[in-house]
């Protein structure tokens, strides 16, 4: 079996209990209230805006051994450049406050997520954050290839407050693809749990972001 298939069954429950959550259902029916949408751009700015610092970081500490894993990880840095910025203008474009946004603080599962990543990096196995990759893309595939257009038209917002969520599907099939790729790849029993665990932490946290945002009808509330 191929480790990219290996990764998907160990990571199976983590990854059912977040696409069962009730915000997702209703997300993925496009019962999405204005308020659930902008609190779910804030929170994915606040992970976006990492994606590039934790990319960098990641290839500096890779080992020579894994110079081709190094090589994949420049390019995904020049295609993710900047997207932190597209959460913004969606923020605006849906009639929220990015300046509020871009000056505020993430939810406490957004923080501890950035926080293991990059102590993953830097104290463990730099190819864990691949984990990271596994969740974020496979997650923002079924959100926009389900989800996007449903909430666009029951929220009636322009094309223009859907550039971040739009565009990560199409782009993101095509990264996934070269995921699967890379991870096939991956030899060394240790880089592989590193994945693995990775995996399973980033599931658990990006879980409980979305068990934190509002559902239509409700106030937005923070797990702690």
């Amino acid at each position: 079996m191929s480790f990219f298939d290996t990764l998907q069954i160990a990571t199976q429950a983590e990854r059912n209990e977040l696409f069962t959550l009730p915000v997702i259902r209703d997300a993925l029916e496009g019962k999405v209230s204005l308020e659930s949408y902008r609190a779910f751009l804030t929170q994915a700015y606040y992970h976006v805006r990492h994606t590039v610092p934790l990319m960098m970081a990641c290839g500096a500490r890779l080992p020579t051994r894994l110079e081709w894993l190094r090589e994949a990880v420049c390019e995904y840095i020049e295609e993710e450049y900047g997207h932190e910025k597209w959460v913004l203008n969606d923020i605006q474009a849906c009639g929220g406050d990015k300046e509020a946004v871009r000056d505020g603080h993430p939810s406490l599962p957004i923080e501890l997520m950035t926080s293991f990543l990059y102590d993953l990096i830097a104290r463990d196995n730099p190819v864990g954050l691949f984990g990271m990759v596994n969740v974020l893309e496979g997650t923002s595939i079924a959100l926009a290839t389900h989800a996007a257009g449903a909430i666009r038209d029951r929220l009636e917002l322009p094309e223009t407050a859907f550039s971040y969520l739009s565009s990560h599907g199409s782009l993101d099939i095509g990264h996934m693809q070269t995921y699967r790729r890379l991870m096939d790849k991956l030899q060394d029993p240790s880089d592989q749990a590193a994945v693995i665990h990775a995996s399973k932490v980033v599931y658990k946290l990006y879980t409980d972001m979305f068990r934190g945002l509002p559902r239509d009808g409700e106030s937005l509330h923070a797990p702690v």
